[in-house]
């Protein structure tokens, strides 16, 4: 798949745009009408990822033990029932590799059958050389093997055509709609626009255009569709109201306006379409994926969708219940120890930037002194701070002072493992952090965390210098382009060590 590295493709290109709540101008009225408006009732391409997932599972790990019952001596349940139950989601996993599970996957017949079916090939050959690589081939009834990997390549295909049609259906009914914009203005734009009423109407709800432009190049109306704003508009746009699919309508060979555009918007959790509709150069077709019948070429996925927030929800919730119960007693005496030093509330609440800089509130438990709290976190704390009490000092030390954060991801508003919220006035050299840092704000592409891959790797505590608060940020961007949920269980494991061995720079 064709794709442009949005960090490589700012390195290369130096003009800066930095995009603050507080510093945006007034959105032209078309723009406001559609942030007053509320979105469309629409069907969660996730939730809908997530229960497909389930149910394929399912009917595999049934299909396997129905027919060992059928071939095989019930009595061997012991060693069946946990080959069928790890192959199943072996499977899932496949299909995950393969990029089986998404929306546009499904709507895919031959692409996705074909994905399917190689992917669940590949588990049964991994399971079959498994079982002759630890000798277990007596234990395994040859028939049932087959028998197995037959049906189940049966009951895939059956499966997955039923699920096409259900998302075809739902598609038609407008059900699926994306919230799309789109980059770029005149005859392109309004070619494009044209395309999508006449192929993809049901799957694409059509916002409005940006552009940078003016004047008979880039009229105020496009095909019936408004021009909202510039492209500096789209990111506080996009941050009052939804936005799934940005389709950029500029030709390839405007290399600095794509470029220009990039850097702008990739700090936004949406999906980056480049629209191949007017160029001349062709591809193969996998480079291509398409919206209705308009071939694009992806520039950015948002980082973490599809079931894969589902998986990081059901991550977030375990974790926050079941550490509310085990540090229960901890946090009663630290609340207590609090209030017998200081006079003052136990807990610290502090706004701070969110999910695509969305305003939250935090909770700690109080460090400082009720007189010499500092809201917006203007000063920072440093070695010996005089602000900072003597419970304060330890919990900040061993980060217990976090704790309280439990309730904001139970609220929703924080992961337990992502990008550190920062104070809103927070500054590194005596400059605010987005001011220091280029792409800053891409850190808030998805729910900031307790715990992230920068804390683990020593970037936690003070950070007094610009090159400090650039490591943190390399270091959550990383994360953000990496992640997994097998990365966000090694760094929750990681982070009680880490408040050991590296903690020096915690005050």
């Amino acid at each position: 798949m064709f794709k442009i590295d949005p960090k490589r493709a700012i390195e290369r290109h130096s003009r800066r745009h930095v995009v603050d709540e507080a510093d945006s101008q007034p959105l032209s009225w078309a723009a406001e009408e559609i942030i007053r408006k509320q979105p469309e009732p629409t069907l969660s391409g996730a939730v809908i990822s997530g229960i497909a997932q389930i149910v394929e599972a399912f009917l595999l790990a049934a299909l396997g033990y129905g027919i060992h019952l059928a071939y095989v001596d019930p009595a061997q349940d012991y060693f069946y029932i946990p080959v069928v139950l790890v192959t199943a989601l072996l499977a899932n996993v496949a299909f995950n590799v393969v990029r089986s599970h998404r929306i546009a996957a499904y709507r895919d017949l031959f692409g996705q059958l074909g994905r399917v079916l190689a992917g669940w090939a590949a588990v049964m050959i991994l399971l079959t050389v498994t079982i002759f690589f630890f000798k277990a081939s007596d234990m395994v009834s040859r028939v049932w093997l087959l028998s197995w990997f037959l049906s189940g390549a049966a009951v895939l295909v059956a499966y997955r055509l039923l699920l096409r049609g259900l998302v075809q259906r739902w598609t038609e009914q407008g059900q699926l709609k994306r919230r799309t914009v789109i980059v770029g203005g005149g005859q392109d734009a309004e070619q494009l626009i044209n395309q999508i009423h006449a192929g993809a109407d049901k799957d694409i709800n059509l916002l409005g255009l940006f552009d940078d432009r003016d004047g008979e190049r880039s009229p105020d109306m496009v095909a019936g569709v408004h021009k909202l704003g510039r492209v500096s508009d789209l990111i506080h746009f996009a941050r009052r109201t939804r936005v799934d699919l940005v389709l950029v309508s500029m030709p390839l060979s405007a290399e600095k306006r794509v470029l220009d555009m990039l850097t702008q918007l990739w700090v936004l959790p949406v999906d980056i379409r480049l629209s191949a509709h007017m160029s001349k150069l062709r591809f193969t077709d996998k480079a291509y994926s398409y919206i209705g019948e308009v071939p694009v070429l992806d520039m950015a996925d948002r980082p973490i969708s599809d079931w894969n927030l589902v998986f990081k929800w059901v991550f977030d919730k375990v974790v926050a219940v079941v550490s509310l119960i085990l540090l229960a007693p901890v946090m009663i005496i630290t609340a207590i120890a609090i209030k017998l030093e200081s006079k003052g509330p136990v807990f610290f609440m502090q706004n701070r930037h969110g999910f695509n800089n969305e305003l939250i509130r935090i909770y700690k438990f109080r460090s400082m002194r009720t007189d010499m709290l500092d809201g917006a976190a203007a000063k920072l704390v440093t070695k010996g701070d005089p602000r900072v009490t003597r419970v304060g000092r330890f919990i900040r030390k061993t980060s217990i002072d976090e704790l309280p954060q439990l309730f904001n991801v139970l609220k929703g508003e924080l992961s337990v493992v992502g990008p550190r919220p920062h104070a809103l006035q927070a500054k590194a050299d005596n400059k605010l952090y987005y001011e220091a840092v280029e792409g800053y704000f891409a850190r808030h592409r998805v729910k900031p965390g307790m715990t992230g891959w920068a804390q683990i790797n020593g970037w936690r505590g003070e950070t007094d210098t610009i090159d400090k608060i650039m490591q943190r940020v390399n270091h959550d961007l990383y994360y953000i382009e990496h992640w997994s949920i097998l990365l966000d269980l090694y760094i929750l494991l990681m982070t009680p060590v880490s408040l050991i061995s590296k903690n020096e720079n915690a005050y």
